[in-house]
C-alpha cells in the first residue's frame, strides 16, 4: 500500500488566507454592502502599501514629493516600533525572570510581592498612560514603561509557575550531591523553568503589540502602531488597514522566531 503524503504545514494557512483574500476582493467589487460600511479592496490597501513605502507626489494637482507618509517609510515607522517594544520587552524579561524565580524559590518573598504582581495583572496597560506622559513626558521614554508594564507581569508569572513546577526529587538529589543554593537554580531551576519563560515571553510580545498602537497615541511618529491611529482620524482607511496587516503579519513572525528558538533551547519539551 503506497504512503500517504503528508500534507506541509503551511499550506492550510496558504488556502484559508487566499480564500479570505479572495472572498474581500469579490466583496468589495461587487454593490452588495455600501461603501461607507466595508473596509477598501485589497487593492486600494495594497495601492496603500506601495505609496507608504515610496517616493510619491502629494496629488490633487500638487507636484511636491513626499516621502513614505509622514515623512518616513513605512517599514521605517515598523523599526521603531519594534524598537520601542524590544527595549520594554528586554526590561521585562530582565527585571520578570529574576523576580519571578525568587518568588517561586522563597515563599517570603511571594507572600510579599505576589499581591503587587496580581494588582499590576489586573490593570489595562492603557490606564498607566495619563501619568506616565505626565511622569516621563512623551518621548519613547513613556512608551517604552508602557510596555514594559504590559510584558512584565505574563513573564514573571510564567517564571513562577515554572519554578513551582520542578520537582522536588530533582532538587533533593542535587542537594544531597552538595549542591549550593546558588547551584540548585542555575543548574535545576532554571533549566526546568526554561520552557515556561519562554511561553511567558511569547504570551508578553503579544501583550506588547496589542499595547503599542495605545503607546503611540501620543507623539507616536514614527511608529507603526501611532501611523495606524492618525490614518484612521484622517479617514485614510486603506493606509490604517494596511498598518494593521503589517503589525498582524509582524507579530505572527515574531512568534514563530520565539517558536523556533524554543524548540532550540529547550528540544525535550513534549517528549518527556
Amino acid at each position: 500500500m503506497p504512503e500517504r503524503r503528508r500534507t506541509p504545514a503551511w499550506l492550510p494557512a496558504v488556502v484559508t488566507a487566499t480564500g479570505v483574500l479572495a472572498l474581500w476582493t469579490v466583496v468589495a467589487a461587487s454593490d452588495l454592502v455600501r461603501p461607507a460600511y466595508l473596509a477598501p479592496s485589497p487593492l486600494e490597501v495594497w495601492d496603500a502599501f506601495v505609496r507608504a513605502n515610496t517616493y510619491h507626489e502629494i496629488g490633487g494637482g500638487v507636484d511636491r514629493v513626499v516621502r513614505g507618509e509622514e515623512n518616513y517609510f513605512l517599514w521605517e515607522h515598523l523599526v521603531v516600533s519594534l524598537r520601542r517594544i524590544g527595549i520594554g520587552l528586554l526590561l521585562a524579561i530582565l527585571v520578570g525572570v529574576p523576580l519571578g524565580l525568587l518568588m517561586g524559590t522563597v515563599a517570603s518573598v511571594r507572600r510579599v510581592a505576589g499581591p503587587y504582581l496580581d494588582f499590576l495583572r489586573s490593570i489595562p496597560p492603557l490606564a498607566y498612560m495619563g501619568f506616565l506622559v505626565a511622569w516621563f513626558g512623551i518621548y519613547d521614554t513613556s512608551k517604552i514603561w508602557l510596555l514594559f508594564l504590559a510584558a512584565f507581569p505574563p513573564i514573571a508569572l510564567a517564571t513562577i509557575n515554572g519554578v513551582r513546577g520542578v520537582r522536588e526529587d530533582q532538587v533533593n538529589a542535587v542537594l544531597s550531591l552538595g549542591a549550593s543554593r546558588r547551584q540548585v537554580v542555575t543548574s535545576v531551576v532554571l533549566p526546568a523553568t526554561l520552557p515556561d519563560i519562554l511561553s511567558g515571553i511569547r504570551v508578553a510580545v503579544g501583550f506588547a503589540w496589542t499595547t503599542v498602537v495605545a503607546a503611540e497615541l501620543v507623539n507616536g511618529l514614527p511608529g507603526i502602531g501611532g501611523l495606524a491611529y492618525l490614518s484612521g482620524t484622517q479617514n485614510k482607511i486603506a493606509l490604517s488597514v494596511a498598518c494593521i496587516l503589517v503589525i498582524g503579519l509582524t507579530a505572527i513572525a515574531l512568534d514563530a522566531l520565539i517558536r523556533l528558538i524554543e524548540r532550540s533551547l529547550v528540544p525535550w519539551r513534549g517528549k518527556a
